[in-house]
């Protein structure tokens, strides 16, 4: 009798290689969410969570309500009938971007009762004799077969992990998740984005985040002409956290007071040049009404020394 699989996909793109490939077969639901900006819900297929993402959506990157229910909303709805089901198999990345949206999966694949169900994960990042972490549609078609051989099988504590750490993440208080970065598991990436996240929040000392110092430190280090080509470096060189241009532009637009357009290239205005040497803390001009899940970003400062939050 044929295996039924139910494949959770982080995306159009690797949706559309698999079958291209006819690596597989089976049933697609493809994850086009974003859960890692923006406020949640633990619920992630409740009213609630529902209206929430249609609302930070539509206000900041003017996706319209009815994209939402036709691009998402719609996949959510195959959680409903998992039992018809041999085999659930999730295909997700080693970034930040990637590892919220898998854990919000697999939180909801616990509360649909998937006991009797094997669940594996298909993740990729590191590479045999590679220089860099690699995306899923960045390997090979040898290297992605190499990867869907080897899936991980999930067993209940790790569907249960998964869940608390997804809770954690809808809560107010960050400071938790911070006790579950060195915790063992199943998920070979989960660690580091935890680590990447908490440190999404401004640093005490210049209220610019480890993502913001690090753009302006390109600007400095490279002769980058203009804001194009500054989101290219920026794209390039993010490390874990897997945005794309959408987001990248948001965290771009957020530093034009501390960048400067000459004839030939981007430079550091002289506020660039302080927050770059710690000189100076630039909170109050930086702070907006931005969510990471349950917490707002400016209600926690990082301390870049002992990897700790504050709350204000």
């Amino acid at each position: 009798m044929e295996t039924k699989t139910l494949h959770i996909t982080n995306g159009d793109s690797l949706t559309d290689r698999l079958k291209e490939m006819q690596l597989v077969d089976g049933e697609f639901l493809v994850w086009r969410e974003m859960l890692c900006e923006g406020p949640t819900c633990h619920k992630v297929e409740g009213e609630d969570s529902i209206k929430k993402r249609e609302d930070f959506l539509k206000r900041y990157y003017r996706i319209d309500h009815s994209d939402y229910e036709e691009k998402f909303v719609s996949q959510l709805k195959k959680f409903d009938d998992l039992q018809q089901y041999d085999e659930i198999i999730l295909w997700f990345e080693y970034d930040l971007f990637c590892q919220i949206n898998m854990i919000a999966a697999l939180s909801i694949l616990l509360r649909k009762e998937v006991k009797d169900i094997p669940v594996y994960l298909v993740c990729s990042g590191r590479i045999e004799n590679g220089k860099k972490l690699m995306g899923l549609c960045e390997l090979t078609d040898a290297q992605l077969k190499s990867h869907y051989k080897n899936k991980i099988l999930l067993d209940i504590d790790d569907l249960e992990f998964a869940d608390y750490v997804w809770t954690l993440y809808c809560e107010s208080n960050p400071k938790k998740i911070a006790g579950q970065i060195k915790r063992n598991s199943s998920f070979e990436y989960l660690s580091i984005s935890l680590r990447a996240h908490l440190q999404r929040f401004p640093n005490m000392l210049t209220g610019l985040n480890v993502l913001e110092h690090n753009i302006l430190e390109m600007v400095e280090k490279y002769q980058i002409k203009n804001i194009r080509q500054l989101m290219g470096y920026a794209l390039e060189y993010q490390g874990y956290y897997g945005y794309g241009d959408m987001q990248m532009k948001r965290v771009i637009a957020r530093l034009f007071q501390f960048l400067d357009q000459t004839k030939d290239r981007l430079v550091l205005s002289e506020r660039g040049k302080l927050a770059l040497k710690h000189k100076k803390n630039f909170y109050n001009t930086q702070k907006l009404d931005w969510h990471y899940g349950g917490v707002k970003k400016y209600d926690y400062l990082y301390n870049n020394e002992s990897h700790t939050l504050l709350k204000l």
